[in-house]
């Protein structure tokens, strides 16, 4: 269930930072904020919205997937079915996940948060079901009863940890998700939470590996380090989304919190060991996305035009139920517009086989002082992860015309 994308970008000069400079920059920058429609109209939920894109009914489409609730409002779960294409998504009207098929599947709400859903496969059973935080802290898991394309939940279980299956307990404002945390082939949970601190439940294979059983060491989790210390996510409510944001094959943090940012904390360890320092703010069109009100922003990875260019986007839930959408700032067109671009190594504004071969000639050789344009991602070696930039670039380039 550990999903790491490599971020391959182009450049464009005296226009948009693009995050393949993000290894000397430490900042990632986004395409403009679009706000995402359903029937024409702006989708807005009733309290906050908590966006994520899957494919609900199995048809090879993504599709739109928004809990709701808090300040006030009932949680729940709505589905958006993606009636366009994979690479155009378009949505009509929506619908309740449902609990035994006859009622709407629903949380308690407290506080700015009614349901915090992700699919998962927890069982394995080769059906979806829904892994989903709550507002009192609490994390509960919906099986899915019914079948793979009309999914169907029970009544939820409330997650536990250790031996003896204590109640595992964030605090309040629980933002979970399903990873691989330390490399040991066994799925973890991480979780934010209005601590602002991240928690990570080890899966400790007790009882097997399936469904995943967590330790309780301490109860609150362990939490992740930035500088030897807690990570503390600046003004709170946490909402990490793991992923290898910069493309050099290890996990990364993007996390949300209580004043709307978007944070971006690189990797400074391993991909088995993760620590981190500070953070930089996500942009968008060159600005720190920066949402007005303070109304808790929590974002999901996503790929919003199909996984074939490799690129992903970010969606944002926020207080006032709109859904919004970044997209990476590569269009397939870029590297066609007489602009510099990263992977045209011998600066003929396009990329082609004579590229390739310079790459691949560089491979394992010293870098010069100064770096080296075939170090895409500026670790300081020519290797493989570049040569999979480089393939991400040519995709996103040529790829979307040939489908």
């Amino acid at each position: 269930m550990n999903r790491l994308a490599s971020l391959s970008i182009v450049l464009l000069a005296g226009s948009v930072l693009s995050a393949s400079a993000l290894a000397d920059t430490g900042v990632i920058n986004l395409g403009p904020e679009e706000i995402i429609k359903a029937k024409g109209k702006e989708i807005v939920v009733p309290g906050y919205s908590v966006p994520s894109f899957e494919d609900w009914n199995n048809d090879g489409r993504k599709d739109l997937i928004v809990g709701e609730g808090g300040g006030g409002a009932t949680g729940k779960i709505r589905v958006y079915l993606n009636v366009g294409t994979e690479a155009d998504p378009c949505f009509a009207d929506y619908f309740y996940a449902q609990e035994y098929g006859a009622w709407d599947l629903t949380c308690t709400p407290e506080g700015c948060l009614g349901c915090f859903p992700r699919l998962v496969n927890w069982d394995e059973d080769e059906k979806k079901d829904l892994l989903v935080g709550c507002g009192d802290g609490t994390v509960k898991v919906f099986l899915n009863i019914g079948s793979e394309d009309k999914p169907s939940f029970d009544v939820g279980t409330d997650l536990g940890a250790g031996p003896a299956f204590f109640l595992l307990d964030i605090g309040a404002r629980a933002t979970p998700s399903l990873v691989d945390w330390n490399n040991d082939g066994m799925t973890d949970l991480v979780a934010g939470g209005l601590d602002g601190a991240i928690h990570v439940y080890y899966n400790c294979g007790c009882g097997g590996f399936i469904p995943p059983r967590f330790t309780t060491s301490p109860p609150a989790g362990v939490f992740v380090q930035a500088n030897g210390r807690d990570l503390i996510v600046p003004s709170g409510r946490s909402s990490p989304v793991i992923i290898d944001a910069d493309g050099d094959g290890k996990k990364d943090i993007i996390t949300g919190n209580t004043d709307g940012q978007i944070l971006f904390y690189k990797n400074m360890g391993t991909d088995y060991l993760p620590m981190f320092a500070g953070y930089t703010m996500v942009q968008s069109n060159g600005k720190p996305i920066q949402l007005s009100g303070s109304l808790r922003s929590r974002p999901s990875v996503c790929y919003w035009t199909g996984s074939k260019d490799a690129h992903w986007d970010l969606l944002v839930g926020y207080g006032d139920g709109k859904i919004r959408l970044y997209r990476d700032s590569l269009t397939a067109g870029d590297v066609n517009r007489g602009l510099p671009t990263v992977g045209d190594f011998d600066g003929k504004g396009t990329l082609d086989a004579e590229d390739f071969t310079i790459l691949v000639k560089a491979l394992d050789m010293p870098v010069p002082v100064g770096g080296s344009p075939c170090d895409l991602n500026h670790d300081g070696v020519v290797n493989n992860l570049d040569l999979r930039i480089f393939a991400d670039l040519w995709l996103a380039a040529y790829g979307a015309d040939k489908k």
